[in-house]
């Protein structure tokens, strides 16, 4: 099984004190390199979300880089080519679909990209909304029949 991580679990996973912590590195742990992966751009969305979280003290520039490395070594990062972003882009249009919608569009196109069986998410409803025949299924790190 090839599990893709969204932000939304990885950031628990790097933050011991995220009430998502414990739930969101256990699926984790149950990974390895060959069979996990998850956006490129989720490494850009982990340095600005935990260097800009409102702790004392800070996670600063270099301590973040530290997570996004120890990342690197347990995921294969996926991206998307210009024109894999332009028609993921003109298929939420097609759907009417606007806003920030795009960015969970574009993680969704990378799971596909790397053949993923599951996308953990904690926000499965916006995925959800994204689905498309051949994707992978929606999880949450919560959800009991995690193998």
């Amino acid at each position: 099984m090839k599990a893709f991580f969204d932000t939304s679990v990885l950031l628990p996973v790097f933050y011991a004190d995220h009430p998502r912590h414990e739930e969101s590195l256990r699926v984790f742990r149950l990974q390895n390199k060959k069979q996990t992966a998850c956006a490129a751009h989720t490494a850009a969305e982990l340095y600005a979300t935990l260097t800009r979280l409102p702790l004392r003290p800070r996670i600063e520039a270099d301590q973040a880089m530290l997570f996004l490395e120890s990342l690197r070594d347990r995921v294969t990062f996926v991206s998307l080519d210009g024109d894999q972003y332009l028609q993921t882009i003109a298929e939420i249009s097609r759907r009417r679909l606007t806003g920030g919608i795009v960015y969970d569009a574009l993680i969704a196109a990378c799971a596909r990209k790397a053949r993923a069986a599951v996308l953990y998410t904690w926000n499965p409803a916006d995925f959800e909304r994204l689905k498309v025949a051949h994707g992978p299924v929606i999880r949450t790190p919560a959800d009991r029949d995690i193998h």
